[in-house]
């Protein structure tokens, strides 16, 4: 797996094949963690109210693009955010300005109805959406960074729906990809319990993807406390191209807004070019 911290994220198709990742362990660490969780929701409800409106088509934006990122097929590239359960684009202000500030020119976030009953229908207006981004910007495909709930959505649409044809590369961040014992209220809103390890959903993204274009870098947190087990926000899948990024020493409300993560995955998002004719792997690496 990966590790995400105060370290630059190494090139991601050269990372070994870890065990998977162990519990929280370290009292110290998850007391941080906790305290650091509790800024970053402070901050995020300061902000939540001006992202309950859908983000309007823009006429292109240009953001500020170093003299050797224009043109390059990742500055063209756009990326899609989609967050999580209950929150809306407020979630990525600080690493959507962090990508538009190391050249990312097309940037689009999408809020679904916290009153959408089941992830395949928010994959569904996920699907349509990226098809009005591609004949917005020209371009052919897109990534996809989703937190969360947001990762599953974004997953269905890429292993489910055909948007493997459109999508990358899928990062994600704290998704449920194994299920999570963790779903408060889950006898209270059906798509809470389609987050629940063994549900129809979870068992879906366990189907055989034969031929699955997208690749998955998924973020993972030791402190994670909404993921259990933690290992359950990583990519387990024998069809599909997967690195599994461990973070260190922080917890799930701050993965969308973390300096060292956002720095690890532009790298992420950037070195498929790179990649680019190698065969599939299952990958681990770590950002500390």
């Amino acid at each position: 797996m990966q590790e995400v911290g105060v370290k630059v994220l190494p090139l991601l198709s050269l990372l070994p094949r870890l065990p998977r990742p162990p519990g929280p362990r370290l009292s110290p660490a998850l007391l941080g963690a906790t305290v650091l969780e509790l800024v970053v929701l402070t901050g995020h409800l300061a902000t939540y109210p001006f992202g309950l409106t859908q983000e309007r088509v823009p006429q292109e934006r240009r953001a500020p693009v170093p003299p050797t990122l224009p043109g390059s097929p990742v500055a063209e590239r756009p990326v899609v955010l989609l967050h999580g359960f209950i929150d809306n684009r407020s979630v990525f202000v600080l690493l959507r300005r962090a990508l538009a500030r190391h050249g990312r020119r097309h940037l689009a976030s999408l809020n679904y109805s916290p009153l959408t009953r089941d992830p395949r229908t928010a994959a569904e207006l996920l699907g349509r959406h990226v098809e009005e981004i591609c004949a917005r910007t020209g371009q052919r495909e897109v990534d996809i960074v989703g937190h969360s709930l947001g990762g599953l959505i974004a997953r269905y649409y890429v292993q489910r729906l055909g948007g493997d044809h459109r999508v990358r590369t899928l990062v994600t961040l704290g998704t449920p990809h194994g299920g999570t014992a963790v779903a408060p209220g889950a006898g209270l809103h059906p798509i809470v319990r389609q987050m629940r390890g063994g549900s129809p959903l979870i068992e879906e993204l366990r189907l055989p993807a034969p031929g699955c274009r997208t690749r998955f870098v998924s973020f993972w947190s030791e402190l994670d406390q909404v993921m259990v087990p933690v290992g359950t926000a990583c990519v387990d899948h024998p069809d599909l191209d997967a690195v599994n990024v461990r973070v260190t020493g922080i917890g799930h409300l701050a993965l969308p807004v973390h300096p060292a993560v956002a720095a690890a995955v532009r790298e992420a998002l950037e070195s498929q070019e790179a990649r680019e004719g190698t065969a599939p792997s299952t990958g681990t690496s770590s950002v500390a």
